[in-house]
Formats: structure tokens, C-alpha cells, sequence
């Protein structure tokens, strides 16, 4: 275990906390989740908490500040970046306005500060392995890993199923997030036509596709000499990235209170149209948010 300096860690919670805010602000000046916290149900809520703690519990094996870092590391890193989201929603719903202590009661202020914080944990994890080290402590802990570990890493194939699904969906959940409890998104899908909405879906595979497959970005799927993949491997990637997106868009429009008083068809349209943002953003996460690829 890699003891830190004092300096290190305060660089490590700065980035968590630059992270959190990067990615969390357009939530914390939404009027739509601000009113979600007066619905959500007791049970809702820790059901919310529970996907962030799983979410976050995935993100650190697989992409987080410390590749070889035990479940105990991983666990109290989780736990600190949960801390971390509560702490950074309370000050800031206080500092824009939103939570009057004086008058709102104890229950209303932790339920808002709750909904609040849960993404900018995400980002306070994802704001702290990536947005980076100097080059100087890179060298450092490339030097003190152990010559198996970065022999093992050298020879890593493909991520797995499960690490592209977490990655995925941790992803998608940052960049649907901000936009599931708005109202646009219900407004788009009623006012949309069948043709729309399946020229939607399409754009969202085809743009999903290019990122993963087609246009070389860092990180993404890699065959052996250059070779172009075949159409399996294209339909299982895509299937994994697309049906992540999906899940999480629904997760979050129902969480939001969207679902409710519509039908299934309704349902339906709304989350193909959110999941084209959530599928660029699950294209997108493997090699933004894996510290593999940096």
C-alpha cells in the first residue's frame, strides 16, 4: 500500500473536487431535480444511493486513481468520494440559494442535498483518477509497481464485459443525468414523429459505433494489425454500449418522476430519445474514463 503526503492527498481531493463540479453543475442549477427531491420516496432514495455505490464500487476497480488497489482501498475511496458528493451539494445548493436552513425543514434539505450529490460523487471518482498527475508522480509509481504488475498490464487483452458495462454505464449516467428530469426531453419524444424517433435510435448506433470501431479515438477497439472488425464484434459492442445506455436513461427518466402517468409507448420514446446522449456517452467512457488508455 502506497502511503501518501500530505500534498498528494490534498492534490487527490482537489481533483475530486474540480471533477465533481465539471461534471455535476448543470445538475445543481436544475429547477427540475431541485423539485424531484419534494417526490422521491424514502425508498427511491436509497435505492439512488445504492446504483452510486455500486456504480462507484465498479468505477474504482476498473478505472480508478490505483490499478492494483485491494477491495479495503477501493471500498474507503468509494465511501470518501460518496462523502465528498454530500458535502460538495450541501455547500453549493446552499451557496446558489437553493437550501434556506432557516426555512426548510432537516428532512427536505438532506432529501435535496441527496439527489444532488449523488452524480457529483461520480464525478469527484472520475475527477480524481483522471483529470491527472504530473508527469513526475506518474514515473514515481511506475517505479515503485512491482515488474509483474506492469508485466501483467502489457499483456491486459480487451477489457472485459463487465468492465465496458461499468465504464459504460457510469458514463452514461453523467452525461443523461442533467438531462433526464427536464422537461424538453418528454416534449421531443410526444412531438416526435415514428420516423424521428427511429432515425434517432439509428444516429445513436451509428455515432456510437464510429467512436468505438471506426474513427481511431484513443481507446477504442483494437484489432490485431489494424484489421477492421468484424461485423460480430461490432454488433457485440455495440449491443453492450447501447443497451447500457438505454437501461440507464430509463433508470433515470423513472427516477426523475417521468414515467409516471404515461404509457409504455411513451416510456419507450422518451428513452431513445435521451439514450442518444446517454450512448455517446457510454461510446465515449471506456477511454475517457479509463486510466488504461492514458
Amino acid at each position: 500500500m502506497h502511503e501518501k503526503s500530505i500534498l498528494q492527498s490534498l492534490q487527490e481531493y482537489g481533483r475530486g473536487v474540480i471533477g465533481g463540479l465539471l461534471f455535476s453543475l448543470p445538475m445543481l442549477y436544475t429547477m427540475e431535480i431541485w423539485w424531484a427531491s419534494f417526490t422521491v420516496s424514502p425508498w427511491l432514495l436509497l435505492l439512488y444511493i445504492l446504483v452510486t455505490s455500486v456504480s462507484l464500487l465498479g468505477y474504482n476497480t476498473y478505472a480508478g486513481l490505483r490499478s492494483s488497489a485491494s477491495w479495503k482501498e477501493i471500498a474507503v475511496d468509494s465511501i470518501e468520494e460518496m462523502g465528498l458528493g454530500l458535502v460538495l451539494g450541501f455547500l453549493f445548493l446552499w451557496l446558489l440559494g437553493v437550501i434556506q436552513p432557516t426555512d426548510m425543514s432537516l428532512e427536505r434539505m438532506v432529501y435535496m442535498t441527496v439527489v444532488e450529490a449523488m452524480p457529483i460523487a461520480i464525478g469527484v471518482s472520475i475527477g480524481t483518477a483522471q483529470l491527472g498527475t504530473s508527469e513526475k508522480e506518474d514515473d514515481e509509481s511506475e517505479e515503485k509497481k512491482p515488474q509483474e504488475s506492469i508485466l501483467a498490464k502489457q499483456d491486459a487483452g480487451p477489457a472485459s464485459t463487465l468492465e465496458q458495462i461499468m465504464l459504460a454505464t457510469c458514463a452514461s449516467l453523467i452525461f443523461g443525468a442533467s438531462i433526464a428530469p427536464t422537461e424538453e426531453v418528454m416534449k421531443i419524444s410526444a412531438d416526435a414523429t415514428p420516423l424521428q424517433l427511429l432515425l434517432v435510435f439509428l444516429v445513436s448506433l451509428a455515432l456510437s459505433s464510429a467512436i468505438l470501431f471506426y474513427v481511431g479515438f484513443r481507446g477504442s477497439y483494437e484489432t490485431p494489425a489494424n484489421e477492421a472488425p468484424t461485423f460480430l464484434e461490432v454488433v457485440y459492442g455495440l449491443s453492450i454500449t447501447y443497451a447500457a445506455a438505454f437501461c440507464t436513461s430509463a433508470g433515470a427518466l423513472w427516477f426523475f418522476g417521468r414515467f409516471e402517468g404515461v404509457g409504455l409507448q411513451a416510456c419507450i420514446e422518451a428513452t431513445v430519445v435521451l439514450g442518444l446522449v446517454s450512448a455517446l456517452g457510454a461510446s465515449a467512457g471506456r477511454f475517457l474514463f479509463d486510466q488504461e488508455y492514458k
